[in-house]
């Protein structure tokens, strides 16, 4: 029995694969982890509530948000009128305290990455998506998602540190870098968000 021509499929089902993952390395899915050399902290008891979809959110107004991590503080002005659940969303868990002693797990040359309760990539819920009109340009604040357009990760935010226009309609914009874009540009995968406050 000739074996090439199975071994031939396989090879090229293999790349396939492999070319669908390294496509998407340059958009903040919420699946692509860095972890390397990083000590991942324990989630509160806050954090794993929230793993398991027992957080229980209020409307929380906000207009602005101060980020305060290991190498300085990064203030947001926040999106509520064009994304008024995912700016409830994240003023909630950040007066809870859920973000405190998260790390930004994914750091590269246009884009940092933290909010993940599990500190790989992998965690946080679902949120639905809230597209709008606003660019990604640099300082801009988004939201990770998967492959489903419609649904968000519900706590893994990034910040472009260049303009990104191919992130532009797909993902949910929520803020804008007001000030701290050299915090931004300093971050290394593991750096600490201390807190956040908002206001």
């Amino acid at each position: 029995m000739n074996k090439a021509p199975y071994i031939i499929i396989g090879i090229l089902l293999i790349g396939a694969v492999i070319s669908i993952f390294m496509s998407n390395n340059n958009e903040p899915n919420f699946d692509l982890a860095q972890t390397e050399n990083q000590n991942i902290p324990s989630p509160t008891q806050s954090q794993q509530n929230d793993i398991l979809g027992e957080e229980t959110q209020e409307v929380v107004t906000a207009s602005s948000a101060a980020i305060v991590t290991t190498k300085g503080e990064i203030v947001i002005e926040l999106f509520p009128d064009a994304a008024p659940n995912t700016v409830n969303n994240f003023a909630n868990k950040s007066v809870n305290g859920f973000y405190d002693n998260l790390t930004f797990h994914r750091v590269e040359d246009w884009v940092v990455q933290g909010g993940d309760p599990l500190g790989t990539g992998m965690g946080g819920g679902q949120i639905p998506t809230e597209l709008n009109n606003n660019p990604f340009i640099r300082g801009s604040v988004g939201v990770a998602r998967g492959g489903n357009i419609q649904v968000s990760n519900d706590s893994q935010f990034f910040i472009t540190k260049i303009d990104s226009p191919h992130l532009d309609g797909q993902y949910t914009n929520f803020g804008q870098v007001s000030s701290g874009l050299e915090v931004v540009d300093s971050l290394e995968i593991g750096d600490k968000i201390i807190s956040i406050t908002v206001n």
